[in-house]
C-alpha cells in the first residue's frame, strides 16, 4: 500500500521539493512581505514596467506561482507582473507552499475551506475525478477504495481491521476513519467488555472467537481494534500474546487446510541466516599489557 501511494505521488509530480524547515521559512517570508505588497508600490519600484496597470491583481509578486482566492485547483503563473491562469489536473489542488514551485497536490492536508470552488469533474468508471483516492460506491464496503490516475483506476483493499478514510485518503482504524456505517461495532460485531480503570489502562486483549489468528485490542478498555498474529501463529487467551498455533490446544488445527506440517515446521524453526563470507570482525584485537 505505501509503495502504491508513493508511486502515485511520483507519477503526479507531487513530491515535496523542500524540507519542512525550508517550507516554514518560506511561509514566514511570505507572511512578512504581505503588508508591503498590499500597499501601492511607488513608481520608482516599477521602472521596469510601462505603467502600474501591467501588474495583474492576481500577482502579489512580479514572478512566481500564486493561488486563486476562490477556487482551490486554480492558480496563476506570474511573469513580469502578468498572470497566466492555470488549472491543476482534475482531482488535484494547488499547493501554495512556495511561489517558486508550481505544485499541484492531492487535496488531503491542504486547506480549501476558504476557496472551496473546483473545476467541473471529468468522471470515469470508479473515478469521480481523473486523479485521487475515492471510496467504494457501496457505502457498506468499508475496506475497499480506488486510486485514479488520468481517469484509470486501481482497486485497493485495506489490511484486515482497517477501513478507508475519505478525510485522509489512507486506510485507518474504524474509530479514526469515522466513516458512516463502518464503525467497530458494525464491522466486527464485537464490543469491549466493561472493565475497571486499572485494567482499561493496559489496553486489554480478547480473542476473535471466529478466527484463531486474530484478536481485539480494546484501547483504554473501550475502543476495539482488530489485530492479528503472523502466519502460523494464533492468539493465546491465557497469555494475551501470539504463539505458534500448534502449541495452543483450541487452535492446534487452525492451519490444517492452509499449511502442511513441513511448512509449519519451517515457520517455527527457520534456518539460521548464513554469515557473510569474507567479513572482518569489528572488534579490535587487544593484547594484555
Amino acid at each position: 500500500m505505501k509503495t502504491e501511494v508513493f508511486c502515485l505521488l511520483i507519477c503526479l509530480g507531487v513530491v515535496t521539493a523542500l524540507t519542512r524547515k525550508q517550507e516554514s521559512i518560506e511561509q514566514n517570508r511570505r507572511k512578512a512581505s504581505l503588508p508591503s505588497l498590499q500597499k501601492k508600490q511607488p513608481l520608482a519600484e516599477l521602472e521596469e514596467y510601462e505603467d502600474e496597470d501591467e501588474i495583474s491583481d492576481e500577482c502579489p509578486e512580479p514572478n512566481g506561482y500564486f493561488r486563486d482566492e476562490e477556487q482551490c485547483d486554480k492558480y496563476y503563473d506570474c511573469r513580469d507582473g502578468k498572470a497566466n491562469e492555470k488549472l491543476c489536473p482534475d482531482g488535484l489542488v494547488f499547493n501554495d507552499f512556495s511561489p517558486q514551485h508550481e505544485k499541484c497536490d492531492l487535496p488531503f492536508g491542504i486547506d480549501c475551506t476558504k476557496r472551496p470552488k473546483l473545476q467541473k469533474p471529468q468522471p470515469s468508471v470508479h473515478c469521480p475525478r481523473m486523479h485521487g483516492y475515492f471510496a467504494h460506491e457501496d457505502p457498506r464496503i468499508c475496506d475497499t477504495f480506488y486510486y485514479c490516475v488520468e481517469g484509470k483506476y486501481n482497486m485497493i483493499t485495506c489490511p484486515d481491521g482497517l477501513v478507508f478514510s475519505e478525510k485522509t485518503g489512507i486506510c485507518n482504524w474504524p474509530d479514526e476513519a469515522q466513516k458512516k456505517g463502518c464503525g467497530s461495532r458494525e464491522l466486527f460485531n464485537f464490543t469491549c467488555p466493561k472493565v475497571d480503570e486499572t485494567v482499561a489502562a493496559t489496553h486489554p486483549r480478547y480473542p476473535d472467537t471466529e478466527d484463531c489468528q486474530y484478536f481485539y485490542v480494546c484501547v483504554n478498555g473501550e475502543i476495539p481494534r482488530r489485530s492479528g498474529c503472523k502466519l502460523g501463529q494464533a492468539f493465546d487467551e491465557r497469555t494475551g500474546k501470539c504463539d505458534w498455533a500448534r502449541k495452543i490446544p483450541e487452535c492446534k488445527d487452525w492451519y490444517k487446510d492452509q499449511l502442511t506440517d513441513e511448512e509449519l515446521d519451517a515457520l517455527e524453526n527457520p534456518p539460521p541466516k548464513p554469515k557473510p563470507a569474507g567479513g572482518h570482525s569489528r572488534r579490535k584485537n587487544s593484547k594484555p599489557t
